[in-house]
């Protein structure tokens, strides 16, 4: 069972804390699933994620693709399967995480817009779901343009 790490964006976009935060999966090993709450999300993080220096290239691709297991980042919708046998999960715009697909896996983000009060109370709901579930979690905010851990849950025995 790996972490679940909540991200509560005020200054940075879901695209550039993605895009700081998938290299390190990637060099750790892992396969990601990238969910997208809906299509019109998925295009708009797809684009995003090329833009950018290229020594910045982050591989990825939506689902759907002929080349869906060879992702190293996979864009999924809700309900959809990743075929990329991910061993981490990021969460945008409030896509739902399963606590026990999140008990499975190395790492889980779940990325939320800070000055959207639903957003906000969607990724409250998260976290009672996954701490009530016995997962350990940790909250970051950006403080000053840094990332600090503000709470810590730690997971039930």
């Amino acid at each position: 069972m790996g972490a679940v790490l909540f991200y509560h964006l005020t200054r940075s976009s879901a695209a550039a804390t993605a895009g700081r935060l998938l290299p390190r999966a990637l060099a750790a090993g892992w396969r990601v699933e990238l969910r997208c709450p809906d299509a019109a999300a998925r295009a708009d993080l797809d684009s995003r994620l090329w833009q950018g220096p290229e020594e910045d290239f982050l591989p990825h691709g939506p689902a759907g693709g002929p080349h869906d297991a060879r992702q190293p980042v996979l864009l999924t919708l809700p309900g959809e399967a990743a075929a990329n046998a991910p061993r981490a999960l990021m969460t945008v715009g409030g896509a739902a995480v399963d606590p026990a697909e999140a008990e499975a896996l190395e790492r889980v983000w779940v990325l939320f817009d800070g000055d959207d009060p639903q957003a906000v109370e969607t990724a409250r709901g998260q976290w009672r779901a996954l701490t009530g579930a016995g997962l350990g979690a940790q909250y970051w905010n950006e403080d000053g343009g840094r990332w600090a851990l503000r709470h810590e849950s730690a997971p039930r025995e």
